[in-house]
Formats: C-alpha cells, sequence, structure tokens
C-alpha cells in the first residue's frame, strides 16, 4: 500500500439541514426528501439508495410541503405562498405558481394523480388539476377557522381530511363542502392544553381517519359519523408525522422526543377474522425530531432535525436476508462539497451561502507510522467568499494551480482569479459572462488550469479557454439525440486530451477535446454512476456505480481493459459489495500506474491491479503482514484491495504528491453538537 504523509484536516465545518419532508413514489420506488433550506434531493431506492439527484435550496422557499403526481411528477409548496413543480431531467424548477392563500402548510396528489390539493394559512383547502404542463386552479372548499397543516385523500378520491387546530374536518370532493368536523380532546396527561395542533392526518380506505397531534396521541376516528374510536398517547410530545403503507395494514409515526413508532392490523386471537390497531415496534435512532416519515412496501423511512435519513427495513417484508436488510443512516450528500490545489496545497469548502479556502499545515518533524506530527506551521484561512441573493451555491472548484476559483448558483455562474503576494491574496471577479454560462451543475479545470469545462443543466457541456484575468469560448458539446439529461459528473484527462461527463441515466460520454468531437459512449449499465476519474498514463477511464461495481474502460481502445473483464468475470468480495456509501472520488498515483486510489464516507481503498483479487474465502480487510514475515507469505496473504478505515467520516481524499495525502474528516459528533438541543427526556434513577 505504501506509506504517505496524511494531512488529517477536521475544520470543515459542514453541517447539513435538517430534513422537513419526505415523499415516497411507489411506481419509480424512488424518494424526495426536502431540507429546511429548501434543497430537494432525488434518492434512488432501487440502486443502493444512492442520491442520484438535487435540487438547490434558496433562502425564502422554506419548504413544508412534498408530493409526487401521476406521470413521475414532482411538487413542493411552502411559506412563500408558491406551488412548486420540478424540472426531474434538466434539474431545474419548471415553474412556480402562487395560490393565493397565504403560507403552504400541506398537500397532497389525489389517488389518480390528476388533481392536488393545498392547504393554507388563511384555512382554505385549494384544488387544482395537473395539466400536463402545467396545474391549473379548479375551486375552494369551504374556508375553515385556522390554517390547515395536514391533509390526506380518501383512497376512492370522494372526501379528504383536513388537521387544523383543535379539529379535523372531513370535506366531500364533489361538493366542496365539510360534512365533519372532528373536536379534539385538548388534555395532554391530564392537564388541558391551550392548543392542540393537527400535525398529521391519514384517510383509509373503509373510512377511518387516522390523526397525530402535539398532545402525544395517535387518534382512529369514525368518518361516517364523526366520533372518536380509538386513542393511544405514545409519547410526552408532540407526533409530527405519519405514513401508511399502500395495503392499510401497517403505518409509522414520528415523534417530537426522535422516536419512531409502526403501528400493524393484527388478528385480536389466532382465528378470528377482527383486525386492530396495535403498536408493535420503538424504533429510537434519532436523537433529535422526527420531522417527516415514509413508508415503502420494505422499509420505514423517517428524517428530522438531527439532519440524518434513517431507512429500517422490515425483516418480515425482505425477502433475501442481505445488505439491503441492514439499517442505513444517511448524513452526507452523494457528491463532493470540496476541491483541492495540489500545486499550492489549498483545499476550498463549499457551503450553502459562501466558499472558504484554506491553506493546509506543514511540518518539518519525522516519525514512525501511526504517529501524530507536530505542526510547523498551522492550517491558514485565507479566504471567505460570500454569495450574493438567496440561492445556494449548487457547485464550485479551485483549478489545479491555485490563481482560479469559479462556482456557480442556480441563475449566476462566478468566475474570479486570485493573486497570490507574500502573505496577502487579492480576488477579481472576471465580469461579463456570456448567457450561456447562466448556471452550471458541475464545472472542472484541467490539469493544467488552462481550460475551464462547465456543464449546464441544459445538457450541454462548454469549453472556455483562461486567459489572464479573461475568457474565451472554445466550444459547446450538445446533448446526445435531444436528449435535455443534465450532466452531473465530469472527469478530464491529466493531458487535457480527453473529458469524460456522466449524467443522471444515460451512460459516460468520452469527448475528444482535441478535435472537439464526440468519441465514444461507454456502454450503458444499470446503476447509476457515483464517480469517475481518467488514468494519467494510459487514459483509462475507471467509473464507479452505485452498486460497488467499478470498471475500467480503455478511451483510446474503446472497450473494457482486461483488468476489468477479469474482475467481473470473477466477481468482487461480498463485503466490498455490502458497503452502503457510495464512491465519491477517484484518483491515481503518477509514479505507480498500477494503482487505482478510491474512497467513500468511511474507508479508503488502494486497488492495486499487479495484486491478484479477493475471492469469498479471503480476508477483504486484511492487516498487512508483520515485517519479520518471509516475502512468500507476504506474497500470499496479500491481494489487490487495500483498505483503510482509519478516516471517518470521510469526505474528501485526494493525493498531494506522491508521499503524501490529504484527507477531510466530519466527526458526527462536531454536527450534533451544533444542532439545537433535543428534548429532555426522564430517565430512571436519574
Amino acid at each position: 500500500m505504501g506509506e504517505f504523509k496524511v494531512h488529517r484536516v477536521r475544520f470543515f465545518n459542514y453541517v447539513p439541514s435538517g430534513i422537513r419532508c419526505v415523499a415516497y413514489n411507489n411506481q419509480s420506488n424512488r424518494l424526495a426528501v426536502s431540507r429546511t433550506d429548501g434543497t430537494v434531493e432525488i434518492y434512488n431506492l432501487s440502486a443502493n439508495y444512492f442520491q442520484e439527484k438535487f435540487f438547490p435550496g434558496h433562502e425564502s422557499r422554506a419548504t413544508e410541503a412534498l408530493c409526487w403526481a401521476k406521470g413521475q411528477r414532482l411538487f413542493s409548496a411552502g411559506l412563500n405562498g408558491e406551488i412548486i413543480e420540478y424540472d426531474l431531467q434538466a434539474l431545474n424548477i419548471k415553474y412556480a405558481m402562487d395560490a393565493f392563500g397565504g403560507p403552504i402548510w400541506s398537500m397532497a396528489a389525489s389517488p389518480s394523480g390528476s388533481q392536488l390539493l393545498v392547504g393554507c394559512e388563511d384555512g382554505s383547502v385549494k384544488l387544482f388539476q395537473i395539466t400536463p404542463d402545467k396545474i391549473q386552479f379548479e375551486r375552494n372548499f369551504d374556508r375553515q377557522k385556522s390554517r390547515i397543516l395536514s391533509l390526506s385523500w380518501r383512497p376512492s378520491g370522494t372526501h379528504i381530511a383536513a388537521g387544523s387546530i383543535d379539529y379535523i374536518s372531513v370535506f366531500d370532493v364533489k361538493s366542496g363542502s365539510a360534512i365533519h368536523k372532528m373536536l379534539v380532546d385538548r388534555q395532554y396527561m391530564g392537564v388541558s392544553k391551550r392548543k392542540c395542533i393537527i400535525w398529521g392526518v391519514a384517510f383509509l380506505s373503509d373510512g377511518t381517519v387516522i390523526s397525530v397531534d402535539s398532545a402525544g396521541k395517535v387518534q382512529f376516528w369514525d368518518s361516517a359519523t364523526g366520533t372518536l374510536v380509538k386513542n393511544h398517547l405514545i409519547a410526552n410530545a408532540d407526533v409530527q408525522s405519519i405514513a401508511v403503507s399502500d395495503q392499510e395494514d401497517s403505518f409509522v409515526v414520528g415523534t417530537a422526543e426522535g422516536t419512531v413508532f409502526h403501528f400493524q392490523l393484527v388478528s385480536v386471537t389466532s382465528n378470528s377474522s377482527e383486525k386492530q390497531w396495535v403498536r408493535t415496534k420503538p424504533f429510537q435512532h434519532h436523537t433529535h425530531d422526527v420531522r417527516a416519515v415514509a413508508h415503502s412496501p420494505t422499509a420505514l423511512i423517517s428524517g428530522g432535525t438531527d439532519t440524518h435519513l434513517v431507512i429500517r427495513p422490515l425483516m418480515e417484508k425482505v425477502e433475501v436476508k442481505n445488505y439491503d436488510a441492514a439499517l442505513r443512516k444517511i448524513t452526507f450528500p452523494h457528491r463532493r462539497l470540496i476541491s483541492c490545489s495540489k500545486k499550492k496545497q489549498l483545499l476550498l469548502f463549499q457551503f450553502a451561502h459562501h466558499l472558504e479556502l484554506w491553506q493546509l499545515g506543514s511540518t518539518v518533524a519525522t516519525g514512525k507510522n501511526g504517529d501524530t506530527l507536530p505542526l510547523s506551521k498551522d492550517a491558514d484561512h485565507l479566504l471567505h467568499l460570500k454569495t450574493k441573493g438567496p440561492e445556494n451555491i449548487i457547485c464550485s472548484c479551485i483549478s489545479p494551480c491555485g490563481s482560479w476559483i469559479a462556482y456557480s448558483t442556480a441563475s449566476r455562474f462566478f468566475l474570479y482569479r486570485l493573486s497570490y503576494e507574500r502573505d496577502n491574496i487579492s480576488l477579481q471577479r472576471v465580469s461579463k459572462m456570456p448567457a450561456f454560462l447562466r448556471s452550471a451543475l458541475q464545472i472542472l479545470f484541467s490539469e493544467d488550469s488552462a481550460k475551464l469545462f462547465v456543464a449546464s443543466n441544459q445538457g450541454s457541456l462548454h469549453i472556455i479557454r483562461l486567459l489572464e484575468g479573461s475568457f474565451k469560448h472554445l466550444h459547446t458539446f450538445q446533448p446526445q439525440s435531444g436528449t435535455v439529461e443534465s450532466m452531473c459528473l465530469l472527469a478530464v484527462s491529466p493531458d487535457g486530451n480527453w473529458l469524460a461527463a456522466s449524467g443522471t441515466s444515460a451512460g459516460v460520454h468520452v469527448y475528444n477535446v482535441k478535435n472537439l468531437k464526440l468519441h465514444c459512449t461507454v456502454p450503458a449499465y444499470n446503476f447509476p454512476v457515483t464517480a469517475l476519474a481518467i488514468a494519467p498514463s494510459t487514459n483509462n477511464l475507471v467509473i464507479a456505480h452505485s452498486d460497488q461495481q467499478v470498471f475500467e474502460y480503455s478511451i483510446p481502445d474503446k472497450q473494457y481493459t482486461e483488468w476489468s473483464r477479469t474482475i467481473q468475470k470473477q466477481g468482487f468480495h461480498h463485503l466490498w459489495l455490502q458497503r452502503d456509501t457510495p464512491i465519491t472520488h477517484i484518483s491515481f498515483h503518477l509514479k505507480r500506474p498500477m494503482h487505482i486510489l478510491l474512497h467513500d464516507a468511511y474507508m479508503f481503498c488502494i486497488i492495486d491491479k499487479s495484486l491478484p483479487l479477493p475471492n469469498d474465502k479471503t480476508l477483504l480487510y486484511n492487516p498487512l503482514p508483520p515485517k519479520n514475515e518471509s516475502d512468500v507469505i507476504r506474497r500470499r496473504t496479500a491481494h489487490a484491495f487495500k483498505i483503510s478505515k482509519i478516516y471517518k467520516p470521510l469526505l474528501f481524499m485526494d493525493l498531494l504528491d506522491e508521499r503524501t495525502l490529504v484527507a477531510v474528516e466530519r466527526p458526527l459528533d462536531d454536527i450534533i453538537a451544533q444542532l439545537p438541543p433535543p428534548i429532555k427526556k426522564k430517565k430512571f434513577g436519574t
């Protein structure tokens, strides 16, 4: 594996935004997640829970509701009073429409997926028709006295339930009038509370309405008579979310104490056909409020203030007890937030509304393996670059020479020239950016920092030549065969002759930068690409997919390499395939062409292609044999995968030079320390 001096960086003060809403789409097996900063993420649950798409946040968009409609269409609504539809191909907002009811607190699509219902601050419930291109207002339902905080359709589409403050309304969809108003008991632990907030409602096929409220209760109502059927007191704090399975045989609720409860419909006796709802399982995977839950056919999904997206498989619904049955906890985005200037040893950190540029520290001390060396010069915070406007930063990059910084928001692209004079740094913005550079999904500099590659959200790739304080547009590669699929990942060869680009579902396209034409397309694969890079000497393209497969493709020969064919024939080690975080970065050692360096959030790996591949009988995480062992024994126990789990959670790792690595970690305890304090719970004996 070789010995490296490692810069262990822990000053990237990144805190993910809390989760506000989740929406599961059963047809595509995808999960939409909205966060408190307005960011919306799409996870492909069939592709190893990979975050395949995201829409950047906005300061004025506080998303309160999220839902899928017919034809894989995604809508959100929030406190700015607008309904937003997202373009899942171009990865931008298709349109935003004002509902004219003040802040929107809730939203639900009809069972047929052709109508959209929103609940507003002014007590109005508004019905919209979903047309092929847009949504169209249809009518208002009877206005209520207070804001509509939750909505649910009856599966037949004839009635809806609306949760408000102190009561639940049942509406007839055809007439738009309220046929029942069910008052909720304000009693909480024997004490009358001032208000009872209905945080969530669920309408079942048999007419039962399930509600969850701020008094810690789960209640069952008969919508035909408007009466309370059953009451469960499950928490000493708010029950904030509810989701029901498609079969209506189980549902899940989330509380402000961080507990998720699973309810199931079970028979009263073994031979009885009569069934009742029973609280079966509590799960404590969160430290803070569980603001949103979803119920897929095989898992319970939850998220909240502690920023974790937790996917808890239902063991009785999982047929094969493999890694899919393991608990998933997703904390960090599946994209890079850090770029590196190797020549000047600089790190550029991307936050929602600013960038930070840091100079790595240095040491003159030496030591043996595992020693922590004292710094002769501390890391230096050189630059804090704040964005203008309310939009979040989508992507950013620093050039290898450290003289250029580029970043983009949803509507503006920024390019800066950096100058270093002794201990001072000056910044000059390149003005008059062309109209086609209005926004970018991915930015990459060439190895010599002479070219800039920009992937736009319209599927096109722009090549820009960088001059002293200015630029020149060289060429634009248009999307293939009229598609508008956005390219989310870019890789350029060290000699600058080849550019590889990957979209969310299409194959990887390789372009000849010298001849300015498409060279080839890598054969399509069933799982999305998570990382790609081009090797320096061979121009082999290494591609990592979300199912943990790694391919090596020869760009000059337009075919997979012999090593790649061998590993696909033999197969990867089962422990390698069971890893649950995607590979996010690939790099190479200049002096060791047989080595591939890659990492995910919990391991760093060097693949040595000259060594034999491990099979399922060998240890994958094999510690190095003692140095006093004979060369024969060392060779016999060695295999191609050298894995280190010292650094975690690992957000970025790369080679600075032949003997030096930089590793950026973000310990979870540091994130939790910056969150608001959780609800204190009384523990026995304290």
